[in-house]
């Protein structure tokens, strides 16, 4: 073998998994990086009133959701829930000053609360959706919605009856600045005609969760279970499948899955590791794979035209893109958009392979930074606008003209206020994403072909 080859790879390879010189790899292999102009980017949560917020479910995600609402200067924290007195402990430190509770009814029953964010296991969320509904907040909840499609479209008819209340499925992709900038740009036609889609997420870890106690264990290990879980092709998977609906615009015709244990056989009836193939109108097909047994090459998603493939994926927490043009493409403009980029924060030349600013990549971004470029960061933050500009619309409404007229305020609100949301996932797209993912799971488990009728995507 060629020392200096070997050497190469090597060095290619310790590069790419470090993250911070994914950008100089994807340049190296022909990539043009594509970001959002700076204007679209920096746009931040505004300043103004905090919205009032409450957490339901503190596990991985619900942690993870204190965490980045912390961070963020639109939103209060005033309550945390979980039915484990430890969880609620633990986070706590994450949420200074905020009421605790057992019981999520409680959390509701205090008026002062605007939303709630719901990141319990997924197959509790319909009870707990319908009842923070009920109670007149505004609600944040995790993909899937739910792990039936009854629990699901049940979900969805509430939230859509309720027009007064914001409702946000967490999509996190939907939100994300640079896949918005990127959406009206792959749609345009600069790929060319859509030929395939593929994603990955690759993490080696076992999914199980220990605990002294064993009814505790057994609740917290909710994701092994088919009984209560959709297993990777519906608990992580459903985000990629969305993605690929969304961007190609394009409605799933059949789901086909394949499914092994391959490392953790320890009684679970989840595999750890799933394919699944994804047909759409037109012929175009998405392959996406999931493993719990290999890290190699983490996650990320790819659209493959007969112009160009765009690879997305998160670099140090941040969502990043690339355009591979075949030799043969036309010019559409793509170019004026690839001409800006940023480099942690700051405006630059777009990275073309042979520029000279691949140096910028090298500094790590601090973690508070990282936070704040996150998709969930991007997603909740989303929420709390949406909600503030919609509480802030009701109450000037009524101070000028009463409450009598509630028709005169929800048209006041679909003509005035909805056209300034921020993106967001609403109750269709989140239910639709999550009768895929709820067909894609199953396909997995039993390792068949679904052809998916058109009506059950519809409310």
């Amino acid at each position: 073998m060629n020392k200096d080859a070997s050497f190469s790879g090597e060095l290619n390879r310790r590069d790419f998994l470090r993250g911070g010189s994914v950008a100089t790899m994807m340049a190296l292999m022909g990539g043009v990086e594509l970001l959002a102009p700076a204007a679209s980017r920096a746009e931040g949560i505004g300043v103004g009133n905090k919205v009032k917020v409450g957490i339901i479910g503190l596990g991985n995600q619900g942690r993870e959701i204190v965490k980045s609402l912390g961070a963020n200067e639109k939103a209060e924290v005033v309550a945390i829930c979980d039915t484990y007195a430890a969880s609620v402990r633990k986070v706590s430190k994450d949420a200074p000053g905020a009421k605790t509770y057992e019981k999520y009814q409680d959390l509701l029953a205090d008026k002062s609360i605007q939303g709630v964010f719901i990141a319990t296991p997924t197959h509790q969320h319909l009870q707990v959706t319908l009842d923070a509904l009920q109670a007149g907040k505004h609600v944040y909840c995790e993909a899937p919605l739910a792990h039936t499609m009854e629990d699901a479209r049940a979900i969805a008819k509430a939230a859509n009856a309720l027009p007064k209340q914001i409702f946000q499925a967490g999509l996190q992709h939907r939100s994300d600045p640079q896949r918005n900038w990127l959406l009206p740009f792959i749609r345009s036609g600069s790929l060319g005609q859509f030929a395939a889609a593929r994603a990955q997420w690759h993490k080696k870890q076992s999914w199980r969760s220990a605990s002294p106690n064993p009814d505790r264990e057994k609740e917290i290990n909710w994701r092994l279970s088919r009984a209560t879980s959709l297993g990777l092709a519906g608990e992580i998977g459903i985000h990629a499948l969305d993605q690929a609906c969304w961007f190609m615009n394009r409605k799933p015709s059949a789901v086909t899955g394949f499914s092994a244990t391959m490392l953790w056989n320890d009684g679970r009836d989840v595999p750890d590791t799933v394919h699944t193939v994804t047909e759409f109108t037109g012929g175009v097909q998405q392959i996406y794979e999931a493993t719990l047994a290999n890290s190699f090459d983490a996650d990320y998603e790819m659209l493959y035209g007969t112009f160009a493939s765009v690879l997305m994926r998160e670099v140090l927490g941040q969502g990043k893109a690339w355009m591979f043009k075949e030799v043969d493409s036309p010019l559409f403009g793509w170019e004026v958009y690839a001409k800006k980029e940023q480099f942690q924060g700051e405006t630059g030349i777009a990275l073309i392979a042979g520029a000279s600013k691949q140096e910028s990549f090298t500094a790590k971004p601090d973690a508070i930074t990282l936070l704040r470029s996150s998709p969930l960061y991007n997603s909740l933050g989303n929420f709390l606008e949406n909600v503030s500009e919609q509480d802030t619309a009701m109450n000037s409404f009524i101070e000028l003209y009463g409450a009598d007229d509630q028709q005169a305020l929800l048209d006041y609100l679909k003509t005035e206020t909805a056209p300034r949301r921020k993106p967001a996932a609403s109750a269709l797209d989140g239910f639709q994403a999550t009768v895929l993912a709820i067909k894609a799971s199953e396909a997995t488990f039993n390792k068949q072909r679904i052809e998916l009728e058109e009506e059950w995507f519809a409310l």
